[in-house]
């Protein structure tokens, strides 16, 4: 069906663009290894809340923390024990700047990271991508990894991801590069 649309578009002169594109994945390996050989063609986004982020661990070989979502703490998920997470209204235009900054434009590749790389890493890269910006990847499995199905440690986030491959990371954050409103 969609085949036969472009057809019929491109049929009658119009323009067709499929906004169905997902953003591919890379590993945390992978990225690392392009931030150290273009990391200044490059603009590699952490896409946590700075709350979470002070808890769990921070990379400094990320350009920029810009927030997908917010932790909303006038709201409460008292079915969930956790907080009500809200778009952060300014991502898109925030990443923009960050280009802009780096003397980049939206053609520029982009790497995003959450916490496990499918709640708000994917979303975001698919998000960025509906918006224009054309070349956008996120880290599967995010900053902390999947947790362990078995075992004493059943649940933890120990099998893979950027901390458990051994990259580099500290519990210290960088105040130039951490998102403050």
């Amino acid at each position: 069906m969609r085949l036969l649309l472009a057809a019929l578009l491109i049929t009658f002169g119009l323009s067709f663009h499929a906004s169905a594109e997902e953003a591919l994945s890379l590993t945390p390996q992978e990225t690392y290894d392009l931030v150290q050989k273009q990391g200044d063609q490059m603009l590699f986004v952490d896409v946590r809340d700075p709350v979470e982020i002070m808890f769990i661990g921070f990379t400094d070989v990320v350009d920029k923390n810009i927030p997908f979502m917010l932790a909303d703490r006038s709201t409460f998920l008292a079915d969930k024990g956790r907080f009500a997470m809200t778009p952060n209204p300014d991502f898109a235009a925030s990443v923009e700047q960050a280009l802009k900054d780096k003397g980049l434009n939206k053609d520029a590749l982009i790497v995003t990271m959450c916490r496990s790389g499918s709640t708000r890493g994917k979303p975001s890269a698919d998000y960025l991508l509906e918006r224009g910006f054309t070349n956008v990847k996120y880290i599967d499995h995010g900053f902390q990894g999947s947790g362990s199905k078995e075992g004493e440690k059943s649940g933890m986030r120990i099998v893979n991801g950027w901390q458990n491959d051994g990259l580099p990371w500290s519990m210290k954050l960088n105040p130039e590069k951490i998102y403050q409103p």
